[in-house]
């Protein structure tokens, strides 16, 4: 399959690695420009904002959360069949508050809004370093949860992810991603399939904001990766799962 990656950080460059081995065509696109691929680490073509829209089943934009509403225009020309696929999250010490999602707007639903297309929201609730390496502390298989109004899509979507090792939940529609959002027991906690899916059932969408910005609270840049998976846990309420 062709696919457009709009966002070259940790996320859109390990995607771009796994998909490309997995065999697909993979191009990768950085917002401001193509300059800003140079020295990056990832596998596929590096092509222009314009050229990574162009001719592809699936774009998938790992972008920081307050970018997306200036992608918007650029978008309008995608062809209408192409699958987007949400990976961010919002965190409002680094995109800003925003006051709808403040006030309990699913993040997923202002992506999709923001950008006039209907989003698949995956690869959103694991960090890059567990992305690259797939399996978690424990050696069990990594679950990813996904959530979308289009079925057909999601079942695109959930077999890419299972070409490359990735057991996926499929959550239901997009309104219910938030059961996988920053804070949530689902998101950046190492799940395998049983537990994934106990977690998205605990979730208490009151909580999650809190413990999002507790666990921002708690970070410190000295930690270890699975320093930072053991707070998620114990925060968000995944430790006993």
């Amino acid at each position: 399959m062709k696919i457009g990656i709009l966002g070259a950080g940790p996320i859109g460059t390990t995607i771009s690695k796994h998909l490309y081995n997995a065999g697909h065509e993979v191009k990768i696109a950085d917002v401001r420009s193509i300059d800003k691929l140079e020295g990056k680490d990832f596998k596929g073509s590096a092509v222009t904002f314009d050229e990574v829209i162009q001719d592809v089943g699936i774009l998938i934009i790992p972008l920081p959360f307050n970018v997306v509403p200036s992608i918007k225009d650029k978008l309008s020309h995608l062809n209408e069949n192409t699958i987007i696929i949400d990976t961010t999250n919002y965190y409002p010490f680094r995109d800003g508050n925003i006051k709808v999602i403040d006030q309990g707007k699913v993040e997923s639903v202002w992506v999709s809004e923001q950008i006039g297309k209907l989003v698949i929201k995956a690869f959103n609730n694991l960090l890059a370093m567990t992305l690259q390496n797939i399996t978690s502390t424990e050696g069990k298989k990594i679950a990813m949860a996904i959530s979308g109004d289009n079925q057909k899509h999601k079942d695109t979507v959930t077999k890419i992810i299972n070409a490359i090792g990735i057991d996926v939940i499929d959550n239901g529609k997009l309104n219910n991603s938030w059961r996988h959002q920053p804070g949530a027991p689902a998101y950046c906690t190492e799940l395998d399939i049983e537990q994934l899916q106990r977690a998205l059932q605990i979730a208490e969408k009151t909580n999650i904001p809190l413990n999002r910005d507790e666990v921002i609270n708690h970070f410190k840049p000295e930690m270890q990766h699975e320093d930072i998976v053991a707070m998620n846990r114990k925060v968000y309420g995944a430790e006993a799962l």
